[in-house]
């Protein structure tokens, strides 16, 4: 449950953080912005057993991460990352996250095209600061993308399994479990089928949850 909440807070956060730093990064209309934009959302047209084998092969102790320490002088920090109880849920969100980025800048970038430029220009003139603009306009005005983007993170949270499994399969010593991950060795190795039912319950709860408090918001501001 601990490693589900930091997957959910990690995940979550630094998605959503990174996601629209990049949307508003690449928003304008200029040259070679489309190359950016098509290779920061190309990971998440890749199958995700796939993208983790390529970065399993990465994470090696003779992988291209540690090479890399090496190659610049930090060979101190080479580590077994996989490996370690300590890292393999940190090393199993990174690769997560790479793939679901260019996916959440695609939703902020439809919503930041949604806001009236004539708000910032407004805002412009009476001198606000591009920090000001982004906290009393883009913000307020991304609140319906927030709420997309909050319940696709938390769906996809608790339905992380591939990229887990196909790294560490919950280990070591649990290190990296998942709701998910627990609930398949539970009802498909350890062949506690009712206890494996009842967690793919949960995890549906939590999912259904988070869907029908967005439905209900949604609805909300269509009839108001």
């Amino acid at each position: 449950a601990l490693d589900t909440v930091i997957w959910l807070v990690l995940f979550g956060g630094l998605s959503a953080a990174l996601g629209l730093g990049a949307a508003l990064l690449l928003q304008q209309e200029r040259r070679g912005v489309g190359f950016y934009r098509a290779a920061l959302f190309l990971p998440v047209v890749f199958s995700l057993v796939a993208t983790a084998l390529v970065w399993q092969a990465m994470y090696q102790p003779d992988g291209l991460i540690n090479k890399t320490l090496e190659g610049i002088g930090l060979g101190s920090l080479t580590h077994a990352w996989l490996a370690d109880q300590d890292t393999a849920l940190y090393a199993v969100i990174v690769p997560a996250l790479w793939r679901q980025i260019g996916y959440v800048m695609v939703l902020y970038l439809a919503g930041l095209k949604g806001i009236d430029p004539v708000l910032y220009e407004a805002a412009k003139v009476d001198g606000a600061t591009r920090g000001q603009q982004f906290r009393h306009i883009t913000l307020p005005q991304l609140s319906s993308v927030n709420a997309v983007v909050l319940s696709v993170i938390v769906i996809d949270s608790l339905r992380s399994f591939d990229v887990v499994w196909a790294l560490t399969r919950g280990g070591p010593y649990h290190s990296s479990e998942l709701l998910s991950t627990y609930m398949y060795s539970t009802a498909f190795q350890s062949l506690r089928l009712g206890y494996g039912s009842a967690l793919a319950v949960v995890i549906f709860v939590l999912a259904f949850g988070v869907i029908a408090s967005y439905l209900v918001r949604a609805f909300r501001e269509a009839d108001s």
